[in-house]
């Protein structure tokens, strides 16, 4: 029997809020196997144009707790940097994802993931996700500060 569970994250970055969703949320199918090898093995754009119904998807490893995962696009707001999105993946009936990262007074950005999921294996799995969540955006930050002009 599944379970229902929720999870929030916040991460405050350095880095301005369009570039941090762009990088974060619209091409984290490019850039998860080259910034994140050790979670994500391949990743690919399966369907759509990268809007609203755009499916990716992901094989992971064993950083994830699934090994892959769909993710679509069902809500997008490229201006107000807002998404949601849901994921299908072993082991979890559904989860929905929504990010929003909003600008900091200083230059910066804050972000914010809210994650609903019905979970057949327990809440492990999702927490283990939520771990490897912050760990993308800490990824994608450094990278963001190590390259100025990437996504401008």
């Amino acid at each position: 029997m599944a379970s229902t569970n929720s999870w929030t994250l916040e991460l405050e970055s350095k880095v301005a809020a369009s570039r941090k969703f762009r990088a974060c949320v619209m091409d984290w199918h490019n850039l998860a196997p080259k910034l994140a090898p050790h979670i994500f093995d391949s990743a690919h754009h399966a369907e759509g144009d990268g809007g609203i119904g755009s499916v990716r998807h992901y094989n992971c490893n064993s950083a994830m707790p699934f090994n892959i995962m769909k993710k679509k696009v069902e809500f997008l707001d490229v201006d107000k940097c807002e998404c949601k999105y849901t994921i299908e993946c072993d082991g979890t009936e559904t989860a929905t994802f929504n990010v929003k990262v909003k600008p900091t007074a200083n230059g910066g950005s804050v972000a914010k993931v809210e994650c609903t999921y019905k979970s057949l294996e327990g809440k492990d799995k999702m927490l283990k996700a939520k771990d490897s969540v912050a760990e993308m955006f800490n990824t994608a930050e450094a990278y963001l500060i190590t390259n100025p002009d990437a996504y401008n």
